[in-house]
C-alpha cells in the first residue's frame, strides 16, 4: 500500500482529476505518424565526444545528494516540495479522460510507480531542473540527437521513466509474440501458396491492391523460413487502460538505439533509482538482433558474413544504423560497398574481395535493387533480388513484408491470427472503418467530423484530416478524396492515450505517451524487448509525439517478477555496462546531390515509421 504520506501528496496533486467516467473523445492537436526522421531516431553519428559518467554531476535521484549544493531541509519542508512539482497536475482538463498511468482515478499512487514516486517527491523545481540539464548534457556528449530541418538537436528525454509491472508486460509479451508469430505465416503464404486468399478470408484485392506487394519477392524462400526479423508493434493505451495495437511495422522499424540510450543516460544520471528497483535489461537487444541474422544465413552457416546496410550519412537514422553495426560487430556499409557477380554478393574491403551472406538493410524496397525496382537508385545494389532467389544471401527484413503492415491490412490482423493459429488475438486493435467496403464508406462520410481519417499510404502525419477540429472545406476535399480512392482511406474514432508525468515548466504535469515495443524472430524463438520506445507529447493538450513536432522520449521500465532472478537488471553490472563508451561512425566522402536526397528520401518513405497516434 502507499503511503498515508504519498497518498495524500498524490491526492492534492491529482484534485479535480476524479473521473466519474471515461471517453473516447477529446481534443486532439496533430498526428503522431512519422517517417524515420520524427522519430528523434535520426541522430548524428559523426560526433567524437568522449563521454564522461554524468552521475556526479547530477547526483542520485532521492534527496540524500543534491545536483547543486542546498542546504538540509525539514521533512515538512520537503513534503511542500513535493507537492510543489505535482502542483496542478489534475486541473488540465484536456487530460481528464484519460488513463493516467502513475495515479488512479481517486489519486491513489499505482503500485508500479511508487518507487519511483517516493524518489520524486524528495526533490523540488531546482532539482527537477538540475537532473533535467544532467540527462540533456549526457546526451548531447553522446551524440544523441534528431534531425531537423537540416540541423541536428538534441533528443528530449524525460527525467519520469514509464513503468510497466511484470504481470501486465507478460500479457503484452504474449499478445506481441502471437500477432509476429500470424504475421510471419501471412507473409509467407501470401508469397508462396496464397492459402488464405483461395479459402477467402481475406480478399485477395486486398493483398494485389497493396503497394508494397511486390511480385518480385516471388520465388525468394528464407532458409529458416523468418521473413521478419524485427518488427516493431505500435501499441498505445485507451481509456481505460488497455493496450491495444495501434500499427504493425514489419519492414525496418526504428528507434532501438534511443531505447538503449535512454537507458544508458538514465543509469548514469539517476544510479540510486536503478539500484532500488528490479527493472529488466534492454542491453541484450543487439546480441539478439545478431543471433537471428546469422541463424538465417544459408551458406556459412558458422561463420556467415552479415553486414548493416545503410543509405548513408545523410539518413536521418544513421546514427542508429552505426550503433546497431557497431553493437553486433558488423560491417555498416552502403551500396557502393557492395557488388553482385554471379548471382553472389560481395564486399569490397581493403584486402579484397568478400562474400556477404546476411544483409540487414535500412533501405526501402524500392531502392534496394536498381535491376528490380528504381533504376535510379544509387543506394541499393544491382542484382540483389537475383542473389536471394538464388539462395546465396538473406536479406533482412525479407522484400515485400510492406503487404502485412499496409494500414488496411492491419483490419484483418484478427482474422489472420484465426486462420493460422485457430486463436483469438491477445492484443486488439484500435477499431477501424474500411472506405474500400461500402456500408463502412458512408458511415465515414456520414461522421467525418467526428473521426480521424488516415490516407492507407501516409507517413510523417501528413494527409490525416482530424474531423473534430477540420474546416468545412478540409472535409469537402477529404470526403471526395475517400470517393476517388476508397481502398486509399480508412478511418477511427478519437481515442485517448494514456498520460505519464512529464517535467515541463519546472513541474510535472500529464502528457500523452505511445510505445513501441520491438521484436526478433531467429526461427526457433520469438523475443521482445522489455519495454521498447516511449515518445511524449511535450506541448500541453498535444498528442503529437513525433520528435520533429516538439515530442520527447521517455526511459520505459518493465519491472522484472519477483521470483524471477533471469528478468533482473543487476542495477551494478548495468551501470558498468552503460559506462562504457561508444565510438561515433565515421563520416563518409562528400556525397553528390542524387545521392544526399535519395539518403534522406529514405527518412520519409522507408517502412520506419513510428506511431500515427491520432487513432
Amino acid at each position: 500500500m502507499a503511503s498515508t504520506a504519498s497518498k495524500a501528496t498524490a491526492a492534492s496533486a491529482r484534485s479535480g482529476r476524479s473521473r466519474a467516467g471515461t471517453s473516447t473523445t477529446s481534443r486532439k492537436n496533430g498526428s503522431a505518424a512519422a517517417g524515420e526522421s520524427d522519430t528523434g531516431r535520426g541522430a548524428s553519428a559523426d560526433r567524437k565526444k568522449t563521454t564522461k559518467a554524468t552521475s556526479k554531476a547530477a547526483g542520485p535521484a532521492t534527496s540524500t545528494t543534491r545536483a547543486t549544493p542546498r542546504t538540509r531541509r525539514s521533512r515538512s519542508a520537503a513534503k511542500d516540495a513535493a507537492a510543489s512539482i505535482f502542483d496542478g497536475y489534475g486541473d488540465i482538463d484536456h487530460y481528464a479522460r484519460a488513463y493516467d498511468e502513475m495515479f488512479d482515478a481517486d489519486g491513489s499512487v499505482r503500485a508500479p510507480y511508487r518507487g519511483v514516486y517516493k524518489a520524486l517527491e524528495a526533490n523540488d523545481r531546482d532539482d527537477l531542473a538540475a537532473r533535467a540539464e544532467a540527462l540533456g548534457r549526457a546526451f548531447e556528449d553522446q551524440g544523441v540527437t534528431f534531425s531537423l530541418s537540416g540541423q541536428e538537436r538534441p533528443f528530449p528525454l524525460d527525467l519520469v521513466p514509464r513503468v510497466i509491472a511484470a504481470a501486465e508486460w507478460t500479457k503484452v509479451e504474449r499478445g506481441l509474440k502471437q500477432r509476429v508469430q500470424a504475421l510471419e505465416l501471412f507473409l509467407d503464404d501470401i508469397y508462396g501458396e496464397r492459402r488464405i486468399l483461395r479459402d477467402r478470408v481475406i480478399p485477395k484485392r486486398l493483398v494485389t491492391s497493396c503497394a508494397h506487394f511486390h511480385r518480385q519477392a516471388a520465388g525468394i524462400v528464407p532458409p529458416n523460413g523468418v521473413r521478419i526479423h524485427v518488427a516493431g508493434i505500435d501499441l498505445v493505451r485507451d481509456e481505460n487502460g488497455t493496450f491495444r495495437v495501434l500499427e504493425d511495422n514489419l519492414r525496418s522499424p526504428s528507434g532501438v538505439s534511443y531505447v538503449m540510450e535512454n537507458r544508458r543516460t538514465m543509469t548514469r544520471v539517476f544510479p540510486d533509482l536503478f539500484m532500488s528497483h528490479r527493472v529488466r535489461s534492454v542491453a541484450d537487444y543487439s546480441a539478439q538482433l545478431l543471433r537471428a541474422l546469422r541463424a538465417s544465413a544459408a551458406l556459412n552457416e558458422a561463420d556467415p558474413t552479415v553486414v548493416v546496410l545503410t543509405p548513408g550519412v545523410a539518413n536521418s537514422a544513421y546514427f542508429e544504423h552505426s550503433l546497431l553495426a557497431r553493437q553486433m560487430g558488423v560491417e555498416l556499409v552502403e551500396g557502393r560497398d557492395l557488388f553482385c557477380r554471379d548471382n553472389i554478393v560481395y564486399m569490397r574491403t581493403t584486402e579484397g574481395e568478400r562474400q556477404v551472406d546476411v544483409i540487414y538493410r535500412r533501405i526501402d524496397d524500392e531502392y534496394l535493387d536498381p535491376m528490380q525496382f528504381r533504376p535510379e537508385s544509387v543506394l541499393g545494389v544491382a542484382g540483389l533480388l537475383n542473389a536471394a532467389r538464388a539462395g546465396n544471401v538473406v536479406i533482412s527484413s525479407a522484400v515485400g513484408n510492406g503487404v502485412g503492415d499496409d494500414k488496411l491490412v492491419y483490419t484483418y490482423v484478427p482474422e489472420i491470427i484465426d486462420y493460422y493459429l485457430g486463436e483469438k488475438p491477445q492484443l486488439a486493435n484500435v477499431d477501424t472503418l474500411r472506405c474500400w467496403l461500402d456500408d463502412e464508406r458512408e458511415h465515414v462520410l456520414d461522421r467525418l467530423d467526428e473521426l480521424v481519417v488516415k490516407p492507407v499510404e501516409g507517413s510523417g502525419g501528413y494527409g490525416i484530416v482530424f474531423g473534430p477540429e477540420a474546416s468545412q472545406k478540409e472535409l469537402r476535399t477529404v470526403a471526395r478524396k475517400i470517393r476517388a480512392d476508397p481502398r486509399g482511406w480508412i478511418a477511427q474514432p478519437v481515442v485517448q492515450l494514456s498520460t505519464v508525468p512529464t517535467r515541463t515548466g519546472g513541474r510535472l504535469a500529464p502528457r500523452h505517451v505511445d510505445l513501441r515495443p520491438f521484436v526478433v524472430n531467429d526461427g526457433d524463438d520469438v523475443w521482445v524487448l522489455p519495454g521498447g520506445l516511449t515518445r511524449v507529447a511535450l506541448p500541453e493538450g498535444s498528442f503529437v509525439v513525433n520528435s520533429s513536432q516538439g515530442g520527447g522520449s521517455k526511459d520505459t521500465w518493465v519491472l522484472a517478477s519477483r521470483t524471477s532472478d533471469d528478468e533482473r537488471e543487476l542495477a551494478g553490472d548495468e551501470l558498468v555496462r552503460e559506462a562504457v563508451e561508444s565510438e561515433a561512425a565515421e563520416q563518409g566522402p562528400e556525397l553528390t546531390t542524387s545521392q544526399q536526397q535519395q539518403q534522406q528520401q529514405q527518412g520519409r518513405t522507408e517502412g520506419e515509421a513510428i506511431i500515427d497516434a491520432r487513432a
